[in-house]
């Protein structure tokens, strides 16, 4: 990966008091993002991202009696390889808590094939993402497709997606999905990469938790080091990035403001 120094992203960090407040500010954003993309398009295209930091949001999509559902398009950005009813499946995380509740009814909703053969599943779901997800087809983005929203999350060793430290997938230029080593967890997932995430109109990362402080500190404001700590590597190249994170986590950073 280039270790040089990348523009600076269109980026801007919103700090909330605590997590149920990032959870009612995160369900502002993705309506209003919702909104946004039908008003300009007709339908709103969103990939999920799993863990546990998001999963309040989930349900809290889930009640906005609001939302129009039948105009969504939902994808995943990143998934486990296990089947979609495996307790460890974001897909499945995703299907309790928001997909299977009364009303929720998207136009699509295209998951990750985890209990494939990794590479097959990556390569499948590349092509329906190129399929699927419109390119602006632009001297930026190029024939990319373009989300109108993904979601991600940031681990306490600074990944994002499935996108970790040290792994194949960071250096990947062409490939949108693939399936990526990860020797720490003695596992492979399934990943969108950093070309087709930069590609999105808008990135919204949600941090929550002290466990995650340091790793924010040195994400956003340490030196770039984006093999080490791949959310850095988080640069829309013709969209925004909101960087949601609520106190615990951002504590650090608040620190080094202060002195």
């Amino acid at each position: 990966m280039d270790q040089s120094q990348p523009r600076p992203p269109q980026r801007t960090v919103e700090v909330v008091a605590d997590r149920d407040a990032l959870t009612y500010v995160a369900c502002e954003l993705v309506t209003a993002a919702a909104n946004l993309a039908i008003g300009l398009r007709g339908v709103f295209t969103i990939a999920l991202a799993g863990g546990s930091t998001p999963r309040p949001l989930y349900a809290a999509l889930a009640r906005d009696p609001d939302i129009d559902w039948k105009r969504w398009r939902i994808f995943w950005s990143d998934e486990r390889c296990v089947p979609p009813d495996h307790p460890d499946s974001n897909y499945g995380m995703v299907h309790q808590v928001l997909l299977s509740q009364p009303g929720v009814k998207p136009q699509l909703v295209m998951r990750m094939a985890g209990e494939l053969e990794p590479e097959v599943a990556a390569a499948n779901y590349e092509a329906i993402v190129r399929e699927l997800v419109p390119a602006a087809y632009d001297q930026v983005t190029g024939d990319r497709p373009r989300f109108d929203l993904i979601l991600l999350g940031m681990g306490a060793d600074g990944h994002t997606a499935s996108l970790f430290p040290h792994t194949p997938a960071l250096a990947e230029q062409e490939r949108l999905v693939v399936a990526n080593p990860v020797p720490a967890l003695q596992t492979t997932r399934l990943t969108f990469t950093f070309p087709l995430i930069n590609a999105a109109r808008r990135i919204l990362v949600l941090v929550s938790g002290a466990d995650k402080a340091q790793a924010l500190h040195d994400v956003l404001v340490g030196p770039h080091r984006p093999d080490a700590l791949p959310a850095q590597a988080i640069h829309p190249v013709a969209g925004q990035v909101t960087w949601l994170v609520d106190e615990a986590a951002f504590h650090l950073i608040e620190e080094d403001m202060a002195e």
